[in-house]
Protein backbone atom coordinates (compact mmCIF):
# COMPACT_ATOMS: atom_id res chain seq x y z
CA UNK A 1 0.00 0.00 0.00
CA UNK A 2 0.98 3.62 -0.54
CA UNK A 3 3.24 5.12 2.14
CA UNK A 4 1.19 8.33 1.91
CA UNK A 5 -1.68 6.43 3.48
CA UNK A 6 0.62 5.47 6.35
CA UNK A 7 1.41 9.14 6.97
CA UNK A 8 -2.32 9.89 7.21
CA UNK A 9 -2.66 7.56 10.21
CA UNK A 10 -1.20 10.36 12.33
CA UNK A 11 -3.44 13.06 10.83
CA UNK A 12 -6.88 11.40 10.67
CA UNK A 13 -9.53 11.87 13.27
CA UNK A 14 -13.20 11.02 13.45
CA UNK A 15 -15.35 14.09 12.89
CA UNK A 16 -18.25 13.10 15.09
CA UNK A 17 -19.79 16.45 14.18
CA UNK A 18 -18.70 18.46 11.15
CA UNK A 19 -18.54 21.90 12.77
CA UNK A 20 -16.17 24.82 12.33
CA UNK A 21 -14.62 23.24 9.25
CA UNK A 22 -14.93 26.29 6.98
CA UNK A 23 -17.01 26.93 3.90
CA UNK A 24 -15.16 24.88 1.30
CA UNK A 25 -17.01 22.13 -0.53
CA UNK A 26 -16.11 18.82 -2.12
CA UNK A 27 -15.94 19.43 -5.87
CA UNK A 28 -17.41 17.33 -8.67
CA UNK A 29 -13.86 16.40 -9.69
CA UNK A 30 -13.09 15.26 -6.16
CA UNK A 31 -16.21 13.09 -6.09
CA UNK A 32 -15.13 11.46 -9.33
CA UNK A 33 -11.63 10.97 -7.96
CA UNK A 34 -13.01 9.22 -4.85
CA UNK A 35 -14.77 6.64 -7.00
CA UNK A 36 -11.72 6.15 -9.22
CA UNK A 37 -9.35 5.73 -6.28
CA UNK A 38 -11.60 3.27 -4.49
CA UNK A 39 -11.52 1.02 -7.55
CA UNK A 40 -7.71 0.91 -7.30
CA UNK A 41 -7.45 -0.13 -3.66
CA UNK A 42 -6.23 -3.59 -2.70
CA UNK A 43 -8.95 -5.82 -1.20
CA UNK A 44 -8.46 -8.16 1.71
CA UNK A 45 -10.36 -10.89 -0.15
CA UNK A 46 -10.04 -10.92 -3.93
CA UNK A 47 -13.29 -12.55 -5.04
CA UNK A 48 -15.86 -10.39 -3.23
CA UNK A 49 -17.76 -7.88 -5.35
CA UNK A 50 -18.02 -4.41 -3.81
CA UNK A 51 -19.30 -1.01 -4.86
CA UNK A 52 -19.66 2.44 -3.39
CA UNK A 53 -22.29 5.09 -3.95
CA UNK A 54 -21.82 8.72 -2.94
CA UNK A 55 -25.01 10.47 -1.87
CA UNK A 56 -25.71 14.03 -0.80
CA UNK A 57 -25.84 14.37 3.00
CA UNK A 58 -27.14 10.86 3.47
CA UNK A 59 -30.06 9.07 5.00
CA UNK A 60 -30.23 9.10 8.80
CA UNK A 61 -26.70 10.42 9.30
CA UNK A 62 -27.18 13.98 10.54
CA UNK A 63 -23.71 15.10 11.53
CA UNK A 64 -23.27 18.15 9.31
CA UNK A 65 -21.57 16.19 6.51
CA UNK A 66 -21.76 17.10 2.82
CA UNK A 67 -21.96 13.54 1.51
CA UNK A 68 -22.08 9.95 2.64
CA UNK A 69 -20.16 7.16 0.96
CA UNK A 70 -22.30 4.02 1.04
CA UNK A 71 -20.52 0.67 0.89
CA UNK A 72 -22.21 -2.32 -0.74
CA UNK A 73 -20.88 -5.86 -0.89
CA UNK A 74 -21.56 -9.37 -1.96
CA UNK A 75 -22.14 -11.49 1.14
CA UNK A 76 -19.32 -14.00 1.35
CA UNK A 77 -16.96 -15.21 4.05
CA UNK A 78 -15.07 -12.24 5.53
CA UNK A 79 -17.03 -9.67 3.52
CA UNK A 80 -17.30 -7.39 6.56
CA UNK A 81 -13.55 -7.53 7.21
CA UNK A 82 -13.02 -6.82 3.52
CA UNK A 83 -15.17 -3.68 3.64
CA UNK A 84 -13.29 -2.45 6.71
CA UNK A 85 -9.97 -3.04 4.97
CA UNK A 86 -10.99 -1.27 1.76
CA UNK A 87 -12.91 1.47 3.53
CA UNK A 88 -9.98 2.39 5.75
CA UNK A 89 -7.74 2.84 2.72
CA UNK A 90 -10.37 5.24 1.38
CA UNK A 91 -10.65 6.93 4.78
CA UNK A 92 -6.93 7.67 4.86
CA UNK A 93 -6.89 8.75 1.22
CA UNK A 94 -9.65 11.27 1.91
CA UNK A 95 -7.68 12.67 4.84
CA UNK A 96 -4.77 13.29 2.43
CA UNK A 97 -7.17 15.51 0.46
CA UNK A 98 -8.30 17.42 3.58
CA UNK A 99 -11.66 15.70 3.55
CA UNK A 100 -12.90 14.89 7.03
CA UNK A 101 -14.46 11.49 7.67
CA UNK A 102 -16.63 9.57 10.08
CA UNK A 103 -17.29 5.83 9.98
CA UNK A 104 -21.03 5.85 10.69
CA UNK A 105 -22.29 2.43 11.64
CA UNK A 106 -25.86 3.09 12.68
CA UNK A 107 -26.90 5.03 9.58
CA UNK A 108 -29.80 3.57 7.61
CA UNK A 109 -30.42 3.93 3.90
CA UNK A 110 -33.46 3.57 1.67
CA UNK A 111 -31.47 1.79 -1.03
CA UNK A 112 -30.51 -1.39 0.80
CA UNK A 113 -29.24 -3.07 -2.35
CA UNK A 114 -27.19 -1.80 -5.28
CA UNK A 115 -26.77 -3.97 -8.36
CA UNK A 116 -27.47 -7.05 -6.30
CA UNK A 117 -25.03 -6.10 -3.53
CA UNK A 118 -26.12 -5.46 0.07
CA UNK A 119 -25.57 -2.25 2.01
CA UNK A 120 -22.92 -2.69 4.70
CA UNK A 121 -21.93 0.65 6.25
CA UNK A 122 -21.32 4.31 5.40
CA UNK A 123 -18.64 6.94 5.85
CA UNK A 124 -19.78 10.55 6.25
CA UNK A 125 -17.50 13.16 4.66
CA UNK A 126 -17.05 16.92 4.37
CA UNK A 127 -14.33 19.26 3.12
CA UNK A 128 -12.15 20.79 5.84
CA UNK A 129 -10.55 24.16 5.10
CA UNK A 130 -7.30 23.59 7.01
CA UNK A 131 -5.03 20.63 7.84
CA UNK A 132 -4.76 22.15 11.33
CA UNK A 133 -8.30 21.00 12.07
CA UNK A 134 -7.28 17.37 11.86
CA UNK A 135 -5.52 15.49 14.65
CA UNK A 136 -2.42 17.19 15.99
CA UNK A 137 -1.16 14.46 18.33
CA UNK A 138 -2.46 10.93 17.78
CA UNK A 139 -0.86 9.70 20.98
CA UNK A 140 -3.21 11.80 23.08
CA UNK A 141 -6.18 9.81 21.78
CA UNK A 142 -7.87 7.48 24.23
CA UNK A 143 -7.04 3.87 23.42
CA UNK A 144 -6.43 0.62 25.26
CA UNK A 145 -3.02 0.22 26.81
CA UNK A 146 -0.48 -1.60 24.67
CA UNK A 147 -0.42 -4.69 26.88
CA UNK A 148 -4.19 -5.09 26.47
CA UNK A 149 -3.99 -5.61 22.72
CA UNK A 150 -0.47 -6.95 22.07
CA UNK A 151 1.02 -10.11 23.58
CA UNK A 152 4.75 -10.57 23.11
CA UNK A 153 7.82 -8.36 22.94
CA UNK A 154 8.23 -8.20 19.17
CA UNK A 155 7.29 -5.32 16.86
CA UNK A 156 6.21 -3.06 19.71
CA UNK A 157 6.95 0.06 17.65
CA UNK A 158 4.33 -1.10 15.16
CA UNK A 159 1.96 -2.09 17.96
CA UNK A 160 2.06 1.42 19.37
CA UNK A 161 0.74 2.78 16.08
CA UNK A 162 -1.82 0.17 15.05
CA UNK A 163 -3.57 0.42 18.41
CA UNK A 164 -4.94 3.78 17.23
CA UNK A 165 -7.05 2.19 14.50
CA UNK A 166 -10.65 3.45 14.65
CA UNK A 167 -13.41 1.09 15.77
CA UNK A 168 -17.15 1.19 16.39
CA UNK A 169 -17.81 2.95 19.70
CA UNK A 170 -14.07 2.65 20.38
CA UNK A 171 -14.43 -1.04 21.28
CA UNK A 172 -11.00 -1.94 19.82
CA UNK A 173 -11.87 -5.65 19.40
CA UNK A 174 -8.42 -7.01 18.62
CA UNK A 175 -5.55 -8.87 20.22
CA UNK A 176 -2.26 -9.71 18.53
CA UNK A 177 0.08 -12.51 19.56
CA UNK A 178 3.55 -11.60 18.37
CA UNK A 179 6.82 -13.41 17.91
CA UNK A 180 9.84 -12.74 15.71
CA UNK A 181 8.50 -14.93 12.91
CA UNK A 182 4.75 -14.33 13.01
CA UNK A 183 1.85 -12.15 14.08
CA UNK A 184 -1.52 -13.69 14.87
CA UNK A 185 -4.48 -11.31 14.87
CA UNK A 186 -7.60 -12.24 16.80
CA UNK A 187 -11.01 -10.64 17.01
CA UNK A 188 -11.59 -10.49 20.73
CA UNK A 189 -15.18 -10.20 21.86
CA UNK A 190 -15.79 -9.28 25.45
CA UNK A 191 -18.92 -7.90 27.07
CA UNK A 192 -18.43 -4.29 28.00
CA UNK A 193 -18.37 -0.87 26.43
CA UNK A 194 -20.46 -0.58 23.28
CA UNK A 195 -21.89 2.94 23.59
CA UNK A 196 -24.97 3.40 21.42
CA UNK A 197 -24.24 0.25 19.42
CA UNK A 198 -27.14 -2.24 19.66
CA UNK A 199 -26.04 -5.43 21.42
CA UNK A 200 -27.05 -7.57 18.46
CA UNK A 201 -24.83 -5.51 16.15
CA UNK A 202 -21.58 -5.73 18.14
CA UNK A 203 -20.21 -8.75 16.28
CA UNK A 204 -21.23 -7.25 12.92
CA UNK A 205 -19.39 -3.98 13.44
CA UNK A 206 -16.43 -5.59 15.19
CA UNK A 207 -15.76 -7.66 12.06
CA UNK A 208 -15.59 -4.42 10.06
CA UNK A 209 -13.28 -3.03 12.76
CA UNK A 210 -10.90 -5.94 12.32
CA UNK A 211 -10.59 -5.13 8.61
CA UNK A 212 -9.70 -1.56 9.54
CA UNK A 213 -7.09 -2.85 11.98
CA UNK A 214 -5.52 -5.14 9.37
CA UNK A 215 -5.22 -2.15 7.02
CA UNK A 216 -3.33 -0.22 9.72
CA UNK A 217 -1.14 -3.23 10.48
CA UNK A 218 -0.13 -3.81 6.87
CA UNK A 219 0.59 -0.12 6.31
CA UNK A 220 2.97 -0.29 9.27
CA UNK A 221 4.64 -3.49 8.07
CA UNK A 222 5.09 -2.04 4.58
CA UNK A 223 6.45 1.22 5.97
CA UNK A 224 9.08 -0.72 7.91
CA UNK A 225 9.98 -2.85 4.84
CA UNK A 226 8.89 -6.00 6.64
CA UNK A 227 7.99 -8.71 4.15
CA UNK A 228 5.28 -11.17 5.08
CA UNK A 229 2.89 -13.85 3.92
CA UNK A 230 -0.70 -13.36 5.03
CA UNK A 231 -3.36 -15.96 5.66
CA UNK A 232 -6.93 -14.84 6.40
CA UNK A 233 -9.23 -17.24 8.23
CA UNK A 234 -12.98 -17.66 8.42
CA UNK A 235 -14.37 -17.49 11.94
CA UNK A 236 -15.75 -20.87 12.98
CA UNK A 237 -18.15 -19.38 15.51
CA UNK A 238 -18.85 -15.64 15.69
CA UNK A 239 -19.99 -16.04 19.29
CA UNK A 240 -16.59 -17.25 20.50
CA UNK A 241 -14.76 -14.79 22.70
CA UNK A 242 -11.55 -15.04 20.66
CA UNK A 243 -11.37 -15.79 16.93
CA UNK A 244 -8.22 -16.07 14.82
CA UNK A 245 -8.65 -13.73 11.84
CA UNK A 246 -5.23 -13.48 10.21
CA UNK A 247 -1.71 -14.82 10.47
CA UNK A 248 1.29 -12.92 9.16
CA UNK A 249 4.35 -15.04 8.58
CA UNK A 250 7.36 -12.72 8.71
CA UNK A 251 10.01 -13.42 6.12
CA UNK A 252 13.64 -13.47 7.21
Amino acid sequence: MDNELYDMIFKRKSFHLFRNIGKEHISTDELKDIEEQFAKFKPLVDDIKVKIKIVKEGATCRRGQEYCILFYSEKKDNYLQNIGYLGEQLDLYLVSKNIGTLWFGIGKVEEKQLDGLDFVIMIAIAKVDSPEKFRKDMYKSKRKELQEIWNGEDYLDIANIVRFAPSACNTQPWIVESSKNELKVYRYRKEGKRGIMPKDKVIYYNQIDIGIFLCFLELCLDKNNIEYNRNVYVEENHEDEKNLIARYGIKE
